[in-house]
């Protein structure tokens, strides 16, 4: 035991009056403390002084597993631990070791950083951190002063309602806190990297004017870097490694919120959520309770593993007890059992309710839905989330595979959960990328038929199982996510160059679906090239550029006209380079950060995102909140939603599949929506074609977008104002018109009246 804390432990006031309120709580200028070991025989709640020393509280226990107690004299600001006394049996999954001081696993604060050492081991390890002995052996290092201290706050001021927007006008934009204003002139320096950075009028701004409703935070919970980077030299940078449920990572708040302590840290936080909320703009997390920091049964003794290792964590039921990983992490939180589930609802909770969040992106879902023999949707934990009043009113959006067996679970999640469809991600690439590299190879390609089941909302994937109901919102449709190369860089990327990860370049997904247009890379100048293997730009021809900002104007166009609820990566919308690294989950780095020069090419993208994103907005023909039935609603003479080949004719059962038909049209009656009609015509062919218009309603277009432009002014379209219509100056084409569209491309089309019980209506 350490020198540090006092011999005799003082015994807690009293027995804790609700001890299944599991955590540490202010009550009448007392602690109430709870926390679960149901093998321990002896618990004690550590009060860490400012000399730091111990003053030590023997807790009452255990009362169904739970030791509690109430310790008087203490509030907001106490730093503490736990040290648990117990069986000594890591072949049992029992690995009790008082000289360990233990982080609360529902602490709301957090203090301090872990200290990657032979301390935080609660067997006993070598200079690199493997077991010295086996079966191992305790450690008798004291891990204080080596690990983060438990903290006690408050939240002491209100935050701004939640903005609440509709599924149906949805636009998210995944970031990283750090990432997006590392390098952001407009944000002062002190604040960048940063909460406060985030909320900043210039970031704001800048989502609002781009047209954003929702940011999705890449994991903000306190985190822990795994021994192996940290070898390396290298960082968690993207935080998919939880050291904690409940408190914010400190090290993103600014250093005068830090130098405030836990406290400061929750404050900073919850202003940015408010700030951001009093601006419209949603904040969700994407969370990970599938697996923690504490790897593998050889892994440190931080918090779960020290107090309960089989309640907390999968175990095969044998002895020598192995941990079961469905996560590839070395661990899976063990949601089988009713107090795991209880500490990520109460999570869950706490995020919501007291740190005002607006939903949350589960890391590998599939895991919160198994039980030991396999995934259902009617898992206890997703049920309760599902029907929770006040979790079931945030949005909830599920990333919904594993790498456990049966782990790929796309479209099988209950309401009131959306879903990462990657079906969307892999068609949408191979369609305008891979299936185009295949044609200039003269390689036989596949026709429309998957696009257009996209392009109308994946209803073959959400119209079936517990969450038929839920629409094309269930689908959450993206091209790119953190996880892969960026959009600029599919398009000048064939392979993967993950060399800065260190991992020999064996990491990283191998199906990108990308197209590099004929040359690996080349895609800065010189002195903005990081790494000497994607190449300067040297054979970058005039010709090469422009085809790959068409094809990613393609991809970004597919995405927010197709029935769903859009995902952009923060970058994409400028061209925004990992220069070829498609896993940087370790780069804190410019490799990660986004960068703020801009070139005239993508400040032209920043203009056709912000186009797209305005008119997705004001014509609900373009975000459509239900499944289409290609029937004729009443009261309307066209299908809901029909299809056309070239020569304006309905496309054939068995022509869906031909190549020839990969130039082809999608129109979408305005009627349902009392709204002008949208024809989307789309060539992804190497050749321009003529293209006949559909009859429809037999009114005039308005053309809105054509992939061809190298911006909206192309089209003699300000993208920067706040356009309610049209603007009454865009080309105007007459039914039944022939139109040329140039290789690999579409247009976007929208009547010039809409569509209602009035068709003359003007708009």
């Amino acid at each position: 035991m350490s020198s540090q804390h006092q011999s005799a432990p003082q015994r807690a006031h009293a027995e804790h009056p609700e001890p299944r309120r599991i955590g540490v709580f202010i009550e009448n200028n007392s602690l109430v403390v709870s926390v679960i070991a149901r093998h321990a025989t002896h618990m004690l709640f550590c009060v860490i002084n400012e000399d730091g020393t111990e003053t030590q509280w023997a807790l009452y226990g255990p009362d169904c597993g739970i030791w509690h107690g109430r310790i008087d004299g203490y509030g907001a600001g106490t730093r503490y631990g736990f040290r648990a006394q117990g069986p000594w049996d890591p072949d049992a999954g029992l690995y009790y070791n008082p000289h360990k001081l233990l982080l609360d696993p529902r602490a709301r604060g957090l203090e301090g950083s872990v200290n990657l050492s032979p301390y935080i081991y609660p067997h006993r390890v070598d200079e690199d951190l493997y077991p010295v002995a086996l079966p191992m052996e305790m450690s008798t290092l004291d891990s204080a002063g080596h690990v983060p201290l438990s903290v006690v706050v408050d939240t002491h001021f209100d935050i701004a309602p939640k903005p609440r927007v509709p599924w149906g006008k949805t636009v998210i934009y995944e970031m990283h806190v750090k990432g997006f204003t590392k390098d952001m002139p407009s944000v002062p320096e002190q604040l960048r990297g940063t909460y406060a950075g985030l909320a900043h009028p210039s970031c704001v701004d800048y989502l609002k004017k781009l047209g954003i409703t929702t940011i999705e935070l890449l994991p903000i919970h306190a985190k822990c870097d795994e021994p192996f980077l940290a070898e390396r030299g290298l960082t968690n940078y993207w935080g998919y490694s939880t050291l904690s449920f409940f408190a914010p990572e400190p090290t993103y708040a600014t250093v005068e919120a830090q130098k405030r302590g836990a406290q400061g840290v929750i404050d900073e936080f919850r202003g940015m959520v408010s700030i951001l909320h009093q601006a419209g703009i949603e904040v969700i997390l994407d969370v990970v309770y599938n697996h923690t920091c504490e790897g593998g049964k050889t892994g440190p003794s931080l918090s779960w593993r020290g107090l309960d290792q089989g309640l907390y964590y999968r175990q095969t039921p044998h002895r020598p007890r192995e941990q079961v990983d469905t996560t590839g992490c070395g661990n899976t939180v063990n949601v089988d059992h009713p107090q795991t589930m209880a500490m990520i609802l109460d999570s869950l909770r706490h995020w919501s309710l007291n740190m005002g969040i607006d939903g949350f992106r589960f890391d590998l879902a599939t895991v919160l839905g198994r039980f030991n023999w396999g995934y259902t949707p009617l898992h206890p934990l997703l049920m309760a989330i599902a029907t929770d009043e006040r979790l079931s009113l945030d949005k909830m959006i599920a990333e919904p595979w594993d790498v456990g067996p049966g782990g790929w679970q796309t479209g099988n999640f209950p309401d009131p959960f959306s879903e990462w469809n990657d079906q969307f991600r892999g068609v949408v690439r191979s369609f305008w990328l891979s299936d185009v590299a295949n044609l200039s190879k003269g390689l036989p390609v596949s026709g429309p038929n998957d696009l257009a089941t996209r392009l109308s909302g994946s209803q073959d994937v959400f119209s079936h199982g517990t969450g038929y109901l839920r629409g094309p919102r269930a689908s959450i449709n993206f091209v790119t996510a953190h996880d892969g190369f960026t959009l600029a860089d599919l398009t000048a990327f064939d392979h993967k160059h993950n060399q800065a990860n260190l991992e020999e370049n064996r990491d990283g997904s191998d199906d990108n679906r990308s197209w590099n247009h004929g040359l690996e890379g080349g895609l800065a100048s010189d002195e903005e090239s990081l790494l000497s293997d994607v190449g300067d730009g040297t054979g970058l021809t005039d010709d090469l550029r422009p085809m790959r900002h068409r094809s990613q104007r393609n991809l970004l166009t597919t995405m927010l006209i197709s029935a769903g609820t859009p995902m952009i990566t923060a970058g994409d919308e400028f061209q925004r380079t990992q220069y070829g690294n498609n896993n940087a989950y370790c780069q804190d780095s410019p490799i990660s950060w986004v960068n703020w020069n801009h070139r005239p090419a993508q400040k032209n993208q920043i203009l056709t995102t912000r186009w797209l994103l305005n008119l997705r907005k004001n014509h609900p023909v373009l975000r459509p909140w239900t499944f289409a039935t290609g029937t004729v609603t009443s009261g309307d003479s066209i299908e809901d939603l029909s299809w056309y080949n070239a020569h304006g004719q309905p496309i054939l059962q068995d022509a869906w599949y031909q190549i020839e038909n990969r130039t082809f049209q999608m129109l979408r009656s305005g009627f349902p929506f009392d709204d002008r009609d949208a024809l989307v015509i789309i060539n992804g062919t190497l050749n321009d074609r003529d293209i006949t218009l559909p009859i429809g309603h037999d009114v005039d277009w308005r053309i809105v977008m054509d992939t061809s432009w190298e911006s909206p002014i192309d089209g003699g379209i300000d993208a920067e104002a706040d356009w309610d219509g049209l603007p009454l100056d865009l080309e105007l084409v007459s039914s039944r018109t022939t139109l040329n569209i140039e290789p690999l491309s579409m247009m976007v089309l929208l009547s010039d009246v809409v569509c209602s019980l009035d068709s003359t209506q003007e708009f």
